[in-house]
Order: structure tokens, then C-alpha cells, then sequence
């Protein structure tokens, strides 16, 4: 986030707790996936595998797989209908790669059942963009003219940021619920790995928390910063 204020900011300090809280979540994610990479599926199932399980038994033909090149990098895109898998997710057997895939697949179930709240998240997409773009430039046009109407709308591009997240966390939650159970039903895992499944997961879902309060605090800062400066 960019430094806005120039006398001392003692609300910076809410920069760096976010800070702190993403490193500390990044970490976690990228411990469990070493750890659970390492970690094979006792029926050496590959994600690949798991995604073709689950396309043949939900009927969901229409969609296709992807490879690409970033690890941890894997996305649903419900515009072109497409998985996006890294290399690891697609080829390898391990639990990190089961449970990756099968997320990813999680969100293609939510998409066919028509999941609000996933709903939601894309009808917000546009406007989050454009907001992530222009925030900062009006805030900084706000400052420099003393204009408080340009400071406050800012704050409300900036706060469509921190409606997207907050939107995404329900959204990525029920993603991996939906995965496990399908992982669990269709007997691919095998007692403890279930687990393992869920303990990967859940790290992976503690970045997308570590990032909603991230925000909020970003934007609690601005608010602190320049929702009435006129009281200067």
C-alpha cells in the first residue's frame, strides 16, 4: 500500500500487522503444501484424475482442464469454463495435489449449482477492477486539492476491495467442504488422508482470511487518514 501521509502515521502500524498476518498465513500454506506433496495417495491418484472423476459423475463435459505453469497458481474461470491446474496439481499423486484439484472443482460445483454467493463474487469482478485501479489516484487527487468528496469516494472504491474479500471467503470455505466430501464419498482418499486433505485446505484457506483482514485494515487506515480531514 503506498505511503499517503507525511507527517508521522502512527495508523501505519495497521500496515504492518497486515503485513504480519499475510506472511504468517503464506507461511502456513506453504509448509502444508511441502509437507503434504510429499505425502502420496495410497491409490496414486493424480489431481488430474480426481477432476476427470468428477466431470464424468457430475456430467459437468463442458468443462475443460488446463495446465499451467505457476505453482499454486490454480484457478476456475466460470466465464470460459476452464480449470487451470499447475504442473504439480495435474500430474502428481500427492495429497497437496488431490486436494488442490479437487478445490478448484469445488468452485465448478458451486458454479453448476448456481452458489450465490459465488454469484456474487462475479458480479462484483468489474467493479473491484476498476475501483483497485482509481482508488489511490483519487485519494492522491483528493490530498493535493484538499477536496474532501474526492477523499470520501476513494474510501469507497477502496471498500469495494474489502466487499470482494469479505465475498470470497464463504465462497472459498464452501469450495473445500465440497471437495472433501466429494474426495471422502467417492472413497479416492483413504482414511487419514481424508484429513491430511482437509489440514491442506484449511491452510490454504487462511491466506484468503489473512487477506480479508489485511484490507480491513487498509481501509480502516484511510478512513482514520482522510475520512474527515476537514476537522484539520
Amino acid at each position: 500500500m503506498p505511503f499517503l501521509y507525511y507527517r508521522y502515521d502512527s495508523t501505519y502500524i495497521l500496515v504492518i500487522i497486515g503485513f504480519i498476518l499475510t506472511m504468517i498465513a503464506q507461511a502456513n500454506v506453504n509448509k502444508a503444501f511441502a509437507k503434504y506433496s510429499k505425502i502420496g495417495t495410497k491409490k496414486q491418484i493424480t489431481g488430474k484424475e480426481v477432476c476427470d472423476y468428477i466431470i464424468n459423475t457430475y456430467g459437468f463435459r463442458d468443462i475443460k482442464i488446463k495446465q499451467i505453469d505457476h505453482s499454486l497458481g490454480d484457478y476456475f474461470n466460470p466465464i470460459t469454463k476452464e480449470v487451470a491446474l499447475s504442473p504439480e496439481s495435474m500430474k502428481e499423486t500427492s495429497i497437496a495435489s488431490v486436494a488442490v484439484a479437487a478445490h478448484e472443482f469445488g468452485h465448478v460445483i458451486q458454479y453448476k449449482k448456481g452458489y450465490f454467493p459465488l454469484k456474487i463474487k462475479s458480479y462484483l469482478v468489474p467493479a473491484v477492477n476498476l475501483g483497485s485501479k482509481l482508488s489511490f489516484p483519487i485519494l492522491f487527487l483528493g490530498m493535493i486539492l484538499s477536496k474532501q468528496n474526492l477523499l470520501n469516494f476513494g474510501i469507497l472504491l477502496f471498500a469495494l476491495t474489502l466487499v470482494f474479500q469479505i465475498v470470497t471467503l464463504p465462497v472459498e470455505f464452501n469450495a473445500s467442504k465440497r471437495a472433501l466430501m466429494v474426495l471422502e464419498e467417492s472413497g479416492m482418499l483413504v482414511g487419514e488422508e481424508n484429513q491430511y486433505a482437509k489440514n491442506m485446505l484449511k491452510a490454504a484457506a487462511y491466506t484468503y482470511l489473512a487477506a480479508t483482514l489485511t484490507t480491513a485494515l487498509q481501509f480502516l487506515r484511510l478512513v482514520l487518514l482522510f475520512g474527515n480531514r476537514n476537522r484539520d
